[in-house]
């Protein structure tokens, strides 16, 4: 008896999904898109290489008529669903709700061209009920929410395809332009030009502590002579300076210190009292950026890994859908909320009417519902964690409480404000009283604990009524300084990308991670650092490229995008305007851009000009940014944030560069020069002077934990011995060497290695030594890591609720989780190293090691069964090719002799013609792998 068949993105999903069904449905995944533009150009069809607009995937000729291929790693899967599409009764699509869904389930219909009756099915959330009304109730595939999606797709290949080879000309070789991409790197760069123009303030004031009986309470200065006293806000950013024409009052450090003896001599009484009531309401539900930007304060998620733990959530049925700029609730919902918090909290934490949340996204097919736990009874998160572990229970956790505490009644207290009056001066206390906490009690923004954070949210002043006298008992003088603006964090960045209305809620976490994994920023803490590279890519996309990176333009696409797939803007008529405008359009940018960009020019970011006149810059080269003033180089060391070199330092670099390398004295053996120089990735010994046509000269980086003053003739001849022989091995006869490898310090004999524990070194090891080490039976790296003892203990991952310390390992200082290893950034000090600093770390190295998947072992069947598609293919043209040039050797010959020898010379030529041809086609496919990774701009959706 034929099935229904239903198809969903993923296998997980399918199985939840499997689990509501019976017998007579038969789910099956496609594990995302089976079809999609052309990757390389080794994906683009043999008959259409030739065409001018084979490179973009897209025929621009031709109504902008995308070109999809089925990549050959998906080839496979479709074929499986062909054939169970032909013994289906009928077929069900059960892609996703938003664009993206649509768009895999109209790429299913094309490919598949079932000839049994096909029906939509749309649900947010994958519980039994949901998909039972979904069957109920199915529809037809939404066109216009296709051909948004697919107008999304083209306008970003075209740009990314377009932009990026500009790139590549005029700075350098596999850098990459995205129509997001490119403006959330110039949020980044235009915050660190704010710091670079940043002026620090000085400022001081006057905190006292007052009694009133027995009960004391902290004022802070407000006035002197009736005049304001100045803080922070108060000066300009860019000099330091406060704001011309303010009336203020700006107190030094002798100014504040002469205040404060003044004022120990006069009485304290209260001037005035001040009481309002406040009410607090609670925060709407989540939607995706809400929960992105939660997770990262809260857990200390970035935006991709919230995505991948909430994806996890909504396939095991635990939440809606997780895509959403939607705050509206359902009634099932609201209805599941009110019965908990009842349940949970009393009746006086539930409001009379439930509460309404609505959404500004104009396009309602796709603000569905925000993210909530699903059902009508919402699952305890105590279940989620058995189910699905630490991270997923976190998360969850915070949905969980968000959805009841946006159905709760307000918290309402009172302010109080108090006037002291002290001789001329006017201080100022706050307190704050919390009468009913409501929605306190189930949530706060930014705080893991309700209850603890309610405590700090009270702060009670004594009863005090004007003409109190108070006694002071202690006032201080406390120096403040104006900070820079804070830089993005993940977080910041995508709340400041909604409110330009850039991107959407299933772009956001993809685009942060494009501009972290392409070199454009790294992490320093939570905080999203750009690099110098961002800065000039930055300069000559503001300059050229204006037009296609201003916020505004970004965001009415969005607006328009939105518009498409409401069916009331033609794509075709906005893909035209987009390529080919009078704004200008895309192509005529490029062409432009192409014929006046001057690579010296865009490659160059100015410093300024030192005392002597020199002018200072950073410039871009092919590996990586140098400082040059037109006579010297110097390398900028890395990981050095633009804002941090300072004109000075600059200098300093080139002046201590000019100077040229330390000389630590000769090697007595070959009598060369040794230098101890400095590079873009730390100090390192070189053995003789670069000599045109000579030996490149032997150089070795400094050990970890070696300090760069401290490096002696005798340290730098020592490093540059290794790798060091220890002599011959009595018993084998195969000599012993010891040397710093890839992973630490090591010896080997044969082909026999052991690593060296913490307590050998690779300058004093003996023979004997080394043969007991041999002897013992191997020790993973992770055992050996185990056995470090700790340098400092950083307290509990806040997830994992793993115990964080900090060990000493052969590259240096490292922090672990006991699984997870990650390595110190070159010069922390450990004492300014936070628990903080320490959760980032292990938290980027879990996440790359994820990304990679497990290492596989060479050589074993596995690893030849998995074979890359790409290197079959490459492995199968090489073949034909062999065989189709070898069927080229003549047929006729004088005599059998000669044309035996004549065959097999000719038969030599075609293998040897064969194997180049088939090196070249790998050569090729090298190329435009690196191709695609230079230019594909972000997969927004």
């Amino acid at each position: 008896m034929s099935k229904s068949l239903i198809i969903v993105e993923s296998p997980t999903k399918a199985k939840t999904i499997e689990k509501f069904l019976g017998k007579e449905y038969e789910v099956k995944a496609s594990y995302g898109h089976v079809r999609d533009l052309p990757q390389s150009a080794s994906d683009v069809p043999t008959a259409l290489k030739k065409q001018k607009w084979a490179s973009l995937g897209i025929n621009v000729e031709n109504n902008f008529e995308p070109l999809y291929i089925i990549p050959e790693e998906k080839k496979k899967r479709v074929k499986e669903l062909e054939n169970s599409v032909k013994e289906a009764r009928e077929l069900y699509l059960a892609t996703d709700e938003d664009r993206e869904g649509e768009s895999i389930s109209w790429h299913l219909l094309e490919v598949l061209r079932p000839k049994v009756p096909v029906k939509r099915l749309v649900f947010h959330e994958i519980t039994k009920a949901a998909i039972q009304n979904a069957l109920e109730s199915p529809r037809d595939i939404d066109e216009n929410l296709v051909r948004a999606q697919e107008t999304r797709r083209i306008i970003d290949r075209l740009f990314g395809y377009m932009v990026s080879p500009v790139l590549w000309k005029k700075i350098t070789p596999r850098l990459s332009a995205g129509r997001v991409q490119s403006v959330a790197i110039r949020l980044l760069v235009q915050r660190e030009r704010e710091r670079m123009r940043f002026k620090s303030a000085s400022y001081w004031d006057l905190s006292g502590f007052f009694l009133k009986g027995t009960e004391g309470f902290e004022a802070e200065i407000s006035q002197v002579d009736g005049k304001r006293v100045a803080s922070g806000k108060d000066f300009e950013p860019t000099t330091g300076l406060l704001v011309p024409g303010s009336d203020l009052v700006h107190l030094g450090r002798e100014t504040s210190a002469a205040l404060k003896q003044e004022l120990l001599k006069e009485h304290a009484y209260v001037e005035g009292v001040e009481e309002k009531p406040f009410t607090n309401r609670p925060y709407p539900p989540f939607t995706t950026s809400t929960l992105q930007q939660e997770a990262s304060r809260k857990l200390g998620f970035g935006a991709k890994r919230t995505m991948q733990v909430a994806q996890t959530l909504y396939e095991n049925g635990f939440i809606t859908y997780m895509r959403t700029d939607s705050t509206n609730l359902s009634t099932e919902a609201i209805t599941a909320a009110r019965t908990l918090i009842q349940r949970e909290y009393g009746q006086e934490y539930l409001p009379p009417e439930p509460r309404l949340y609505k959404t500004k996204v104009k396009n309602a097919q796709e603000a569905h519902e925000a993210i909530r736990p699903s059902g009508a009874d919402f699952v305890h998160p105590a279940i989620v964690k058995d189910r699905l572990g630490a991270e997923a229970f976190r998360l969850y956790e915070l949905i969980w409480k968000r959805m009841v505490a946006c159905q709760m009644k307000d918290a309402v207290g009172t302010r109080v404000s108090v006037q002291i009056a002290l001789g001329r001066a006017t201080f100022r206390a706050s307190g704050r009283t919390i009468q009913f906490p409501g929605f306190l009690r189930a949530y706060v923004e930014g705080s893991d604990d309700p209850e603890a954070d309610l405590a700090d949210r009270e702060k009670i002043l004594p009863p005090l009524k004007k003409g109190d006298e108070l006694e002071v008992k202690n006032l201080d003088t406390l120096e403040h300084a104006t900070q820079p603006p804070a830089r993005y964090t993940e977080g910041s960045l995508i709340k400041e990308l909604e409110r330009l209305g850039i991107g959407r809620p299933s772009t956001w976490a993809t685009i942060v991670d494009v501009v972290l994994s392409r070199t454009y920023a790294f992490k320093r803490g939570n905080a999203l650092v750009p690099s110098f590279l961002a800065a000039a890519v930055t300069g000559l996309m503001e300059r050229y490229f204006e037009k296609v990176i201003d916020y505004e333009f970004t965001a009415h696409l969005e607006e328009d995008l939105d518009a498409i797939s409401r069916g009331e803007f033609d794509n075709l008529s906005y893909l035209r305007d987009f390529y080919a405008g009078e704004r200008p359009g895309l192509d005529a940018l490029v062409r432009r851009g192409e014929e006046i960009i001057d690579r010296k020019e865009v490659c160059g970011i100015p410093l300024g000009a030192t005392e002597d006149g020199r002018a200072l810059e950073v410039r871009i080269g092919k590996y990586g940014p140098f400082l040059t003033d037109g006579t010297v180089r110097a390398s900028i060391p890395d990981g050095l944030a633009p804002d941090e070199l300072t004109l000075e330092g600059a200098d300093k670099l080139l002046k201590d560069a000019q100077q040229g390398p330390m000389a630590l004295g000769a090697h007595p053996l070959s009598g060369k020069p040794i230098y101890l120089k400095s590079g873009r990735f730390g100090p390192y010994i070189q053995e003789g002077d670069l000599v045109e046509g000579e030996e490149k000269p032997k150089m070795a980086s400094l050990l970890p934990g070696m300090v760069l003053e401290e490096v002696d003739l005798e340290t730098a001849l020592k490093i540059l011995s290794l790798p060091r022989s220890l002599g011959l091995d009595p018993d084998s006869g195969e000599e012993i060497v010891v040397s710093n490898g890839r992973f630490g310090p090591y010896v080997k004999r044969g082909k026999d290695t052991r690593s060296l524990p913490l307590d050998l070194s690779l300058f004093d090891i003996t023979t004997e030594q080394a043969r007991e080490l041999l002897s013992q039976p191997k020790k993973g790296r992770g055992r050996q890591a185990a056995e470090a003892k700790p340098l400092k203990e950083m307290g509990k991952h806040p997830v994992t609720e793993l115990l964080l310390t900090v060990k000493s390992g052969r590259y240096g200082p490292y922090v672990t989780d006991g699984t997870v290893n990650a390595s110190l950034p070159s010069g922390t000090n450990l004492e300014e190293f936070t628990l903080d600093h320490a959760v980032s770390l292990i938290d980027a190295r879990a996440a790359k090691v994820a990304a990679e998947g497990p290492k596989k072992k060479k050589g074993t069947r596995a690893k030849k069964s998995e074979a890359a598609p790409e290197e079959k293919k490459s492995k199968s043209k090489k073949k034909a090719t062999e065989e189709e040039d070898t069927a080229e050797a003549p047929k006729k010959a004088a005599g059998k002799k000669a044309q035996a020898k004549k065959a097999g010379a000719k038969k030599a030529g075609a293998k040897k013609a064969g194997a180049k041809k088939a090196a070249a086609k790998k050569a090729g496919a090298k190329k435009a792998a690196a191709k695609k990774s230079a230019i594909e701009s972000e997969e927004e959706e």
